[in-house]
């Protein structure tokens, strides 16, 4: 059973983080690596039991990838949730043989857009392995040959 580290980059998040990291009980630990928050973020990734990173936006992301206690991270914004379709596959995935858990994974995102949802066109790459060196900014970058996971990551609109 391959444990997870969910992996959050913060940055004055409080008023969001707390749904993230609702929704993360597939993973086995919430590492988060902050940039300085100002606001309540770092009191309300404590209430949830995150391990806190402080760093600055330069130091590389092999860094804090080693600081994870688990070789499966799952990547997402502050912003973002796991619909529980998607928590049912990450459960159902961690029960997978580990010769069955090779490559990279994908899921759909479904977007508020004011009033509404959209699904964007294609599903992102957000669970890799800790050696993964393939990065844009925060999150790991799309792999063609990701694995799709059934269910949805949900990025909700920020008032």
């Amino acid at each position: 059973m391959p444990p997870i580290t969910a992996l959050l980059h913060t940055k004055n998040d409080a008023l969001r983080i707390g749904r993230a990291l609702e929704t993360l009980l597939p993973c086995s630990e919430i590492l988060i690596v902050d940039h300085h928050s100002t606001d309540a973020t770092l009191r309300v990734a404590h209430e949830y039991g995150a391990r806190i990173l402080s760093v600055d936006r330069q130091q590389a992301v092999a860094n804090y990838l080693q600081q994870a206690s688990h070789d499966w991270i799952l990547c997402l914004c502050p912003s973002e949730s796991l619909g529980e379709g998607l928590q049912a596959s990450l459960f159902e995935w961690s029960s997978w043989p580990a010769t069955q858990v090779v490559g990279t994974y994908a899921f759909s995102v479904r977007e508020q857009v004011a009033a509404s949802w959209r699904n964007l066109p294609s599903p992102q790459t957000r669970l890799v392995p800790r050696s993964w060196t393939n990065w844009i900014g925060d999150l790991p970058a799309h792999h063609s040959s990701s694995k799709r996971l059934e269910g949805e990551l949900l990025r909700i609109a920020f008032p």
